[in-house]
């Protein structure tokens, strides 16, 4: 039973007999790897539900909602289904690897409605003209920080369509600031208030990149038809990544599309609508092919963000994907082995009796002590290029400080590059998220493929009353 631990003052309880704390004692890591994907359908949501049809726009994929396949169930051409987007669709259609809906209400998550977040792997914004509710903020970021992908497309400032005195400018930039799960710059970027006429940005040289270089072909160029950019902050979010520059611009200004991670999801920002209309559409609408504009490649990045935000791999009909074997990357992940794989502060891996191990019998025990303290557990991973990559464990806190308000003991999950720098705070945790029994944590290291990481976790315990930070059952899980 897990309850209030009593000071440890640095057990290492049956490790040091075993020998498992042995200096430069002989391990083996152990990657355990199931078949990649089975063709199984990514879902994608788009949204119809903020007046995307409003004024001269339309924004849909298909007259028919929320299945577009009830207009055409083997659509073979952009006006076998009715809409300005109906060429995104119709595309992905034909992958046979995905499954195209529409949302036309609130945007729910974890409910029971067909179009619900939680059974959808995407959700596309194509340029919303109303605010969303404060209920829909928090489904969207709740969605995407347990691993959904969300397309945010927006148009220049002054684009409000339905006269509500809102454009999409102003409406996602409300998502991200003004929501009940993470308003403090999420996703690392905001959108910038302009009205750009016109250009062609370019990629950036990356040629590892999946979205620049996915299976739907090379992006080199797309198209600003009235748009703007937006205006990163790698200070707030290290994942957030520039890949197409307004003429002029680099680095963390004029991005014109932009990726990030939240939690355990992936983000897509794209500064115009224009680049996604195909041309087609309902009677009486202003449209503009931008899809087919042959100055840019608009439907080869609209197709290979798609397949990134669905965590897809070997989808789609071009070629040039890179494959990657589902795996757990992680060794010795319930620390049953003692201290195998795993560099830590003597005493934390233990099989004490002081606290309760989630299975098995060991744990990761980190402060506990009532005195000045900080522990640290980590384990270094080369994580593949072209990988979703997701680390998850189960944290446990009890703590005899009685404070509601003050933190005055810390635990943070890290990820470190090869010299030893931080490269991201996940998360920190404190007296204040004392509860009994376990609760599962997990993060997107999904921007880190290609690279070895060390995920370190560092608890620092002041002078008084003991905090315990206890860890148990890890994974680092890529597909």
């Amino acid at each position: 039973m897990l309850g209030l631990a009593t000071p440890r003052h640095r057990l290492t309880t049956a490790l040091a007999a075993l020998g498992l704390l042995a200096a430069g004692a002989a391990v083996q890591t152990t990657v355990s790897a199931t078949p990649a994907h089975a063709a199984t359908p990514h879902r994608v949501l788009f949204d119809d539900g903020h007046a995307e049809e409003a004024g001269n726009a339309d924004w849909i994929v298909s007259t028919s909602k929320p299945d577009p396949l009830s207009q055409d169930s083997s659509p073979s051409s952009e006006t076998d289904w009715t809409g300005a987007l109906s060429s995104w669709g119709v595309a992905l259609q034909k992958t046979g690897d995905y499954s195209v809906k529409t949302a036309t209400s609130a945007l729910t998550y974890g409910g029971s409605s067909t179009t619900d977040l939680s059974n959808f792997d995407t959700l596309v914004l194509p340029e919303p003209n109303t605010l969303f509710t404060t209920a829909e903020k928090t489904a969207i970021m709740n969605f995407v920080k347990n691993g959904g992908g969300l397309f945010m497309i927006s148009d220049h400032t002054g684009a409000d369509r339905n006269s509500d005195g809102e454009d999409a400018v102003e409406i996602l930039n409300d998502l991200m600031t003004n929501n009940s799960v993470d308003s403090t710059d999420p996703f690392g970027f905001s959108i910038d208030s302009l009205s750009i006429s016109s250009g062609y940005p370019a990629a950036i040289s990356d040629s590892t990149d999946p979205v620049l270089h996915g299976s739907f072909g090379t992006v080199t160029k797309s198209l600003i038809a009235s748009g703007t950019t937006a205006t990163l902050k790698p200070a707030d979010n290290s994942a957030v990544k520039g890949l197409l520059y307004r003429s002029g611009y680099s680095g963390n200004t004029g991005a014109f599309f932009a990726t990030s991670t939240f939690g355990s999801g992936r983000v897509a920002f794209w500064g115009d609508s224009s680049p996604i209309d195909d041309g087609t559409g309902q009677s009486g609408n202003t449209l503009y092919d931008g899809w087919n504009d042959t100055g840019a490649t608009n439907a080869a990045l609209a197709l290979n963000a798609t397949e990134w935000l669905a965590g897809a791999s070997g989808s789609g009909d071009g070629g040039g994907s890179t494959s990657c074997t589902d795996a757990q990357l992680l060794g010795n992940t319930g620390f049953e082995s003692g201290a195998a794989t795993w560099t830590a502060t003597s005493g934390v891996i233990t099989n004490s009796s002081g606290e309760s191990a989630r299975s098995g019998s060991y744990y990761a025990w980190l402060d506990g002590n009532a005195v000045a303290t900080t522990d640290t557990l980590a384990q270094s991973v080369t994580i593949p290029s072209g990988c979703s990559a997701t680390l998850s464990f189960y944290l446990h806190v009890d703590t005899a400080e009685t404070t509601t308000s003050t933190a005055y003991d810390t635990l943070k999950a890290q990820v470190l590059n090869s010299s030893g720098t931080v490269l991201s705070t996940l998360a920190t945790y404190s007296n204040l998220n004392a509860a009994t029994g376990y609760t599962q944590r997990s993060f997107s290291l999904s921007g880190y493929a290609g690279q070895t990481v060390t995920v370190k976790f560092t608890g620092t315990e002041g002078s008084k009353l003991q905090t315990s930070f206890v860890v148990d059952d890890t994974a680092l899980n890529v597909t």
